[in-house]
């Protein structure tokens, strides 16, 4: 047989084989894996214990406190998952996440707005050690309404102050200092703090030589979100430390105002004087505190309210609940109050 002839005769064997393999029954479906075989992605498997994440896994995220603008036009918080953020933009990020049209958009929560003007930018922060941090702002955040001018100031102001290291909040608008706000001219000469206060109510029937404006927290209910609006009001009181003041104005309630709630019993009353001791408030109730006098259960509710209200004060870190004859205390789970309460158990606290 000639060289020539093999040739032709093994090209001839090589088509045979290809098309076998592309018009054969692997051409209309994919190989089974073995049935114990595992997904992979990278180098580590799905089921394993040090799997890598899936392509669709969420990145990682973290628990923070924007101050946004409510259904009834109220400076409000929520809890939302933010992206962990590098160590030194923490508070950039919060502050990004205000801005009207941002990231913070596909989270807002049913009739929730954010606060600051479209476009904003936040340009530089500077965290000084006396607590004040200042916050340069691109000039978008000028235009809005002179009816916004509070809102703004506050939002920012509470949202940048749930970290333990920040008191006070200056502004700056393309690296000039703000004396005043941009449109309504509300005074920033000296920052803002929580104690220039939120969402205040004024009462025309009030003496406010004899009355001293405390921060308290209510809370709102709208489709199935549950939250608290800090209000400030005017409040008569002894002195600026009358614990028994501040409480007693809480069990009276806000009014028919604001649209939050009064979660107290009527009935409910103080029966001693509080007692301050090493930051601890400590509140002695009648029964008319409890929501199930046999089993001796507190509202979650009453508890937030009081403990939030009342650590908002300079000497108050945490309140201690007791009931007149009653021996323990429990929450709406049967747990035991044990242990004074912390504001903490409610909004964790970090610092920048």
């Amino acid at each position: 047989m000639s060289k020539k002839l093999i040739q032709l005769i093994g090209a001839f064997g090589i088509l045979v084989l290809l098309a076998g393999c592309f018009n054969g029954e692997q051409s209309s479906k994919e190989v089974d894996p073995p049935q114990n075989a595992e997904a992979v992605y990278g180098e580590e498997t799905v089921d394993g214990e040090d799997a890598a994440a899936t392509p669709d896994e969420a990145e990682d995220t973290v628990s923070r406190e924007l101050y946004l603008i409510d259904s009834n036009g109220m400076v409000a918080s929520q809890t939302v998952e933010l992206p962990v953020p590098e160590s030194n933009q923490v508070a950039q990020q919060v502050i990004e996440y205000l801005v009207k049209g941002g990231p913070i958009t596909p989270m807002l929560p049913n009739g929730f707005q954010a606060v600051l003007p479209e476009e904003t930018e936040v340009l530089g922060l500077d965290l000084q050690e006396d607590g004040t941090i200042v916050v340069d702002l691109s000039g978008e955040f000028s235009e809005y309404e002179a009816s916004s001018e509070l809102p703004i100031i506050e939002a920012v102001t509470y949202t940048l102050t749930q970290f333990d290291n920040v008191q006070k909040v200056k502004l700056r608008v393309e690296g000039e200092d703000l004396a005043e706000m941009p449109v309504n001219g509300t005074p920033l000469n000296n920052g803002y703090t929580r104690a220039n206060g939120i969402n205040l109510i004024n009462n025309d029937t009030l003496d406010y030589f004899s009355s001293n404006p405390v921060t308290m927290f209510y809370p709102v209910e709208k489709e199935n979100n549950r939250y608290y609006v800090p209000v400030t009001q005017y409040v008569k009181m002894d002195d600026e430390n009358d614990i028994a003041g501040i409480v007693n104005e809480l069990i009276e309630g806000p009014g028919y105002q604001n649209n939050v709630l009064n979660v107290f019993n009527p009935e409910a009353a103080l029966t001693a004087e509080p007692v301050v001791e090493e930051g601890v408030a400590n509140l002695v109730f009648n029964e008319g505190i409890l929501m199930d006098q046999e089993q001796h259960v507190i509202s979650d509710e009453v508890m937030e309210t009081i403990v939030r209200t009342l650590t908002a004060q300079p000497n108050v870190d945490a309140v201690n609940v007791q009931v007149e004859n009653v021996d323990e205390v429990f929450n709406e789970n049967g747990e035991p109050y044990s242990e004074p309460v912390s504001a903490q158990l409610f909004t964790p606290s970090e610092e920048l």
